[in-house]
């Protein structure tokens, strides 16, 4: 093994709000194990202010849907192109992918051309959708590292090195279980509204929760609703929705960690993604809402080849929790769901229970610094 004092250039990618969460703190765990560490690559506002030389920002790439990845589409091909070159011309000593697979896939591949090892951090959902994918991952990656407990069978029986390390969610949540079993607000029915940490995403998503607002309104006598304002989201992006719909009820947008809605509300209505996990860890029961245009829909529908969409009830096999997709995802439908559970208070303390239990399927805290470990040794193993 070479000393660890020997500065190493290494390049990592991550083209979503969350990778670029989970990236950062990969980063400063891999330079507490070794200061002399050169980083660049594809990020946003996280991997910043964690010292990666950032060439291309990742609010810049992210999209949501098949469709919508047309109008984006220059500049992901200059993006791949920036980092291509970037891989050519620096030929650094490790290439860090950070999920965003079909971005990643393809940069993955002309780093092996190169010679340069590939770490693919937090997997592709291929064993969701597309799953003859997982035939070029083998070709191409070098270490894939997962982050949910069933991932690691997919690719071993693959024959693919793996390395499952927990939910690096648990490095920051730890407090939670204990704040989970505290009354939020008074007698008042706190319901938290999580639409997103894209434009797009929250432009399609919170007038259709602001509308299932206004119908709880008239069905609960004491009732507020938080927003949750997501980091890279400008806050005039919702104030602007929220103000069309300011007969809805008493609305407050929440900036700063999502945490600050869990610790407040009895239920949140969250769209799919890593937050529904967030809420899981904090015993926040919640309704899963999803929508994508109708072409998106009807493709990705075509090609899933799983029961259900909520990383929480993929998690558990069963659902534990609702979901409403496309069409279900209406104001009414929404509002109905959401009344229902809050009128279901051993229902609800039943959910809640269960939702903890998710916890502690996702292992112990740590997951960065596992990553970090894998990550080094790659570096420096002959």
């Amino acid at each position: 093994m070479e000393p660890l004092s020997e500065q190493k250039c290494i390049m990592i990618i991550a083209g979503e709000a969350s990778g670029d969460l989970h990236g950062s703190r990969l980063v400063t765990a891999m330079r507490e194990r070794n200061k002399a560490l050169f980083f660049c690559g594809i990020g946003g506002q996280a991997l910043k202010a964690s010292g990666v030389r950032v060439f291309v920002d990742a609010s810049e790439l992210s999209v949501v849907g098949i469709t919508e990845a047309f109008s984006k589409l220059p500049n992901l091909l200059k993006g791949m192109a920036v980092a291509k070159k970037t891989l050519k011309r620096l030929l650094p000593d490790l290439l860090i992918l950070i999920d965003f697979p079909d971005f990643n896939l393809n940069v993955a591949a002309f780093a092996k051309k190169l010679g340069i090892p590939v770490l693919y951090y937090i997997s592709p959902q291929i064993w969701a959708w597309r799953p003859g994918r997982v035939k070029k991952i083998g070709k191409i990656v070098d270490h894939m590292v997962v982050i949910l407990p069933f991932e690691e069978d997919f690719y071993r029986k693959h024959e693919i090195p793996v390395t499952y390390v927990g939910h690096p969610l648990l490095d920051t949540n730890l407090d939670y279980e204990k704040k989970a079993f505290q009354k939020p607000e008074s007698d008042i029915s706190v319901i938290g509204l999580c639409p997103g940490s894209r434009d797009r995403e929250i432009a399609r998503h919170l007038p259709i929760m602001l509308g299932a607002a206004q119908i709880l309104l008239k069905r609960i006598k004491n009732v507020k609703f938080i927003v949750s304002l997501a980091p890279d989201v400008k806050r005039k992006t919702v104030e602007e929705i929220v103000n069309k719909h300011k007969g809805a009820a008493d609305l407050e947008i929440v900036s700063g960690h999502v945490k600050k809605i869990f610790e407040r509300s009895r239920v949140v209505v969250a769209v799919s993604g890593t937050v529904t996990l967030e809420s899981a860890i904090s015993g926040t029961p919640m309704v899963i809402i999803y929508k994508v245009s109708p072409i998106s829909y009807w493709l990705g529908r075509a090609m899933i080849q799983v029961k259900h969409i909520g990383l929480v009830n993929l998690i558990t096999g069963k659902k534990i929790v609702p979901e409403l997709l496309q069409d279900q995802a209406s104001p009414i439908r929404i509002a109905d769901t959401v009344f229902n559970m809050l009128s279901d208070a051993p229902g609800l303390e039943k959910l809640r229970l269960e939702l903890l239990q998710v916890k502690h399927a996702l292992g112990g805290p740590g997951a960065s610094g596992r990553v970090a470990d894998i990550a080094v040794g790659m570096l420096y193993d002959a």
